[in-house]
């Protein structure tokens, strides 16, 4: 299969058109809708839609203690990374006769889907609660479905809790989505609304989105891999296999200098995958892998390469890269402290993955003097007058005037 039509087509105006009218019940009936689609979709009749406290707590009992130290040990890792590479909060500029900068402040209420279905994802909690809570968001909500008991995951409750969300909501799909965009009776209305989900999540958040904020489109998860003829083809293959079995419509590329090792990929990935969205494609050098990787803009982008570090200025286009046989991109899923939550379907070109900035707005400053009217007033009337806007030239102009006066 080549590279270029490995993507299957997700027609996402299908799905919106299926969902909308799911977005607009939940809009204008709230809790009622939530709970009549819960019972439609997941078979699960419900009663109220927060988790109590009481059901964190004893999630933990039901957790093994194991588990509970591997998502701190996450969470440590998720933390660092994320407060290391965050933005200073405020930037000041002083120029010669004025001053000016950038503040970033938190958003006030953001909401995450922790997406269950398939399998729960307690490694999304962290993904997303921690980077809000880092940047200073008010009040951070959790959205994930609950199983055909109307119970939430007890390893997910657990990992919202550690993650620092203040409250849970067991619903899922496209009405989780609707229910934090517009808010219902339970469930607070958000301003921002992140995290992962299938196809009928993506398309509810694709039409919230003209009322509220959302971090990136998604879609199911993809690995490219660029492999010269030192690779480990058991890693490369494990690797492609570990974002295949998130989704039948995942999809792996491989391009590699070796006959050899795309061989060996080959047979490894179709022993355990009968029809595997697999491509692999000779390369004649690894150059020419990364200009068709930047074209393709994966989620994951994995260079299993000599000195793989010296190709990272050519990568344009990624949601996240992993250099060498040992970075393996499992570990970015969960533990290494890199976000997972990532752009896909080529959105890698013009979207980058979850930060501490994704829950933050900029807002800039200036103070300005007598002397910056004077240097610069006489240039904003011109402007300001070539653009027919006489009241703009005249709010300097009277500045100017005060400023000859001083």
């Amino acid at each position: 299969m080549d590279p270029d039509s490995i993507r299957k087509a997700i027609n996402f105006e299908e799905f919106i058109e299926k969902v909308r009218p799911i977005v607009e019940d939940v809009r204008l009936n709230g809790d009622e809708a939530v709970l009549k689609y819960e019972r439609l979709f997941d078979n699960v009749e419900l009663h109220r839609l927060r988790v109590k406290k009481k059901e964190i707590d004893s999630a933990y009992e039901a957790v093994d203690d194991e588990l509970i130290d591997a998502l701190e040990l996450a969470r440590e890792n998720i933390e660092r990374f994320h407060i290391l590479t965050t933005v200073e909060r405020e930037i000041k500029i002083q120029f010669e006769d004025c001053f000016m900068g950038k503040i970033y402040k938190p958003l006030e209420r953001v909401g995450a889907y922790i997406p269950g279905g398939r399998a729960s994802y307690p490694s999304t909690a962290l993904m997303t609660g921690i980077p809000a809570n880092i940047a200073g968001v008010e009040k951070i909500i959790a959205c994930t479905p609950p199983d055909s008991n109307g119970k939430v995951n007890p390893l997910t409750l657990v990992a919202c809790d550690i993650a620092g969300f203040d409250e849970i909501y067991s619903v899922g799909g496209a009405q989780a989505i609707a229910a934090m965009a517009y808010g219902t009776e339970s469930i607070p209305k958000v301003q921002k609304i992140v995290g992962p989900g299938n196809a009928y999540v993506t398309a509810a958040k694709l039409i919230v989105s003209k009322d509220v904020a959302i971090d990136m489109p998604a879609g199911p998860s993809e690995i490219l891999i660029i492999a010269d003829d030192s690779a480990n083809a058991e890693f490369i293959a494990y690797d492609c296999l570990a974002q295949l079995e998130h989704d039948p419509l995942a999809v792996a590329v491989v391009l590699t200098t070796s006959e050899k090792i795309a061989n060996e990929v080959k047979r490894i990935v179709y022993e355990k995958i009968a029809e595997p969205n697999l491509a692999l494609k000779i390369v004649k050098d690894v150059d020419e892998a990364i200009k068709i990787s930047n074209e393709f803009a994966p989620e994951h982008l994995s260079i299993f390469c000599r000195n793989a570090e010296k190709y990272l200025a050519k990568v344009k286009n990624a949601g996240s890269v992993f250099l060498g046989d040992f970075s393996g991109v499992a570990m970015g899923d969960y533990a290494a402290g890199t976000n997972h939550v990532l752009p896909t379907l080529g959105y890698a070109k013009i979207y980058g993955g979850l930060t501490v900035e994704s829950f933050m707005k900029s807002i800039t400053f200036q103070q300005l003097t007598p002397e910056t009217i004077k240097r610069l007033g006489n240039a904003v009337v011109k402007l300001a007058e070539a653009e027919g806007l006489k009241y703009h030239a005249e709010s300097i102009k009277i500045r100017l005037n005060y400023s000859k006066k001083s």
